[in-house]
């Protein structure tokens, strides 16, 4: 029996990707099919499951992918053949966005539809510029305009006498082409020349553009600044609160745009942290981890297990895709016998401190004089047997060190990186585009893979002012291995240290 397909009309919210509810989440977690709209985040796309079809339908006011009416058609064909379909929708999605006549051509199409709630860039972008819309000193009220129409047309459905005499905040959505003749039309009717205007483009992400004036300067304000589209425009007493609550302008990485290279599963932290300072995050990741080509080594070592002193793990990629191939081997953790752990850096250790593993002995940096001083402190290795569980392609001089302090050493790899070239998100076309501020390296085979997929060198003349941040020295050799230099190394060598480096640049 064929399943029976649904709809859900899904507000994403205005931008930043955590304002996404709960319950759209959720739901896009087991989309069939996601059709968004082009003030959609695209990370969001990431919460789909990697089967999901995505279908872009544009709808920005010259960039209309698919029709309003054949999108609606879509939504309908989609359904009826047993699928469950997210519409993505910037902000709500019956603020402005024509959710209320895809809900009504799917009620007549007598399809099964839910409506999920979105933050509105009404509410959010004031919020993230600093200026609450409603304050007991300034206002108890607010309105709420279109702009997306010529206010000096007869057939106008805005009466602006009357928006210019209702007390309180006016919120215009969609209006920077038309802000002159908004401005006019307010001035006209009454609305005081003197009020204060601030139009926040992009509101919520890093990409966040503020601009402020009042209804007399506001349009010379928007020509001087080449100011666009998408915006929202707020007037109103409230503004001047401005220059108190402006949080979010304020943190220490605000207008930087970075790019973040790891691994899609591992970029989260990295990304995360950099948001959280409002930085403008670009993630692109240039590697993917896989499993071992070297499958018998991997068994064989896992065969012996009981005969090691220690197991070394260097990465978090190391922990997951070594206990990966162990757990289809063995049905009990305690099969990895009595063998101590070494871990290289607190990610490494975290990782395995999930899977409730004592970690013995932990080196903050990967560097291999680093992990043989700890070795040497702890205890004499020599004669002791040591498993060493990393990727296929690895620094060398680590089982040397490891092996002239007596140590008998088995290297084993235990995944490999290979490159990532897809762009769903589409960052790596506005990086092409745009470019950046900076580029962080946390390995040399990110280092290795956004070269080839990019060219570095190539990409740093195109673009001047990006700058490179290196994790440690591996990373950083790699770097200078390309003739580049980074401008900031970590220290310590690790996500927190990388981005307390880039906050003290």
């Amino acid at each position: 029996m064929k399943s029976k397909g649904i709809v859900y009309l899904v507000g994403a919210g205005p931008g930043d990707m955590g304002l996404l509810t709960l319950r759209g989440a959720e739901l896009l977690g087991r989309a069939d099919v996601v059709v968004y709209d082009a003030l959609v985040n695209q990370d969001l796309l990431r919460l789909a499951p990697k089967t999901a079809e995505i279908i872009y339908g544009g709808k920005r006011a010259k960039d209309h992918a698919i029709p309003q009416d054949e999108l609606n058609e879509l939504l309908v064909t989609k359904a009826r053949a047993g699928k469950t379909v997210v519409r993505l929708k910037g902000g709500d999605p019956y603020v402005f966005g024509r959710g209320g006549e895809e809900a009504e051509e799917l009620a007549k199409a007598g399809m099964e539809f839910e409506v999920v709630p979105g933050i509105s860039s009404v509410v959010a972008a004031p919020n993230y510029a600093g200026i609450p819309i409603t304050h007991r000193d300034h206002c108890s009220s607010y309105t709420v305009i279109t702009g997306h129409e010529d206010p000096t047309k007869d057939e106008t459905s805005i009466d602006w006498a009357q928006v210019a005499k209702t007390p309180g905040t006016k919120i215009v959505l969609m209006g920077v082409a038309r802000i002159v003749e908004i401005s006019q039309q307010l001035i006209a009717h009454g609305l005081p020349a003197k009020t204060p205007v601030a139009m926040i483009r992009w509101g919520t992400t890093g990409r966040q553009q503020t601009i402020e004036g009042t209804l007399a300067t506001i349009a010379a304000v928007v020509e001087k600044a080449k100011f666009t589209a998408p915006a929202v425009t707020v007037i109103g007493d409230v503004v001047k609160l401005r220059k108190k609550l402006n949080w979010y302008e304020n943190r220490p990485l605000f207008g930087q745009r970075i790019v973040v290279t790891r691994t899609r599963d591992q970029a989260s932290q990295l990304s995360r942290q950099l948001a959280e300072l409002s930085a403008e995050v670009l993630e692109i990741p240039t590697i993917r981890i896989a499993p071992t080509d070297r499958h018998q080594d991997l068994a064989d070592a896992l065969l012996e297990l009981n005969s090691y002193d220690w197991i070394v793990f260097t990465s978090p990629n190391g922990v997951t895709m070594f206990f990966e191939t162990f757990f289809k081997g063995f049905e009990d953790m305690r099969d990895i016998g009595g063998v101590k752990i070494l871990a290289v850096g607190p990610a490494t250790a975290a990782k395995l401190k999930e899977l409730h593993l004592k970690v013995d002995l932990m080196p903050d940096e990967y560097v291999t004089a680093k992990i043989a001083r700890a070795f040497a402190d702890y205890e004499s290795i020599e004669n002791l047997k040591i498993l060493l569980m990393r990727a296929e392609v690895a620094n060398p001089e680590l089982p040397k060190e490891l092996e002239a302090m007596g140590a008998i050493v088995d290297d084993v790899a235990c995944y490999k990186t290979v490159p990532e070239t897809e762009d769903a998100t589409g960052a790596a076309a506005r990086l092409l585009e745009d470019g950046a501020d900076w580029i962080t390296f946390t390995s040399s085979s990110t280092v290795e893979n956004f070269h080839a997929r990019f060219d570095l060198p190539v990409l740093l003349k195109k673009f001047p002012k990006i700058k490179l941040a290196s994790i440690g020295p591996e990373t950083t050799k790699a770097i200078v291995a390309l003739g580049l230099k980074p401008t900031i190394e970590a220290k310590p060598h690790t996500i927190d240290g990388l981005v307390k480096a880039l906050v003290n640049q």
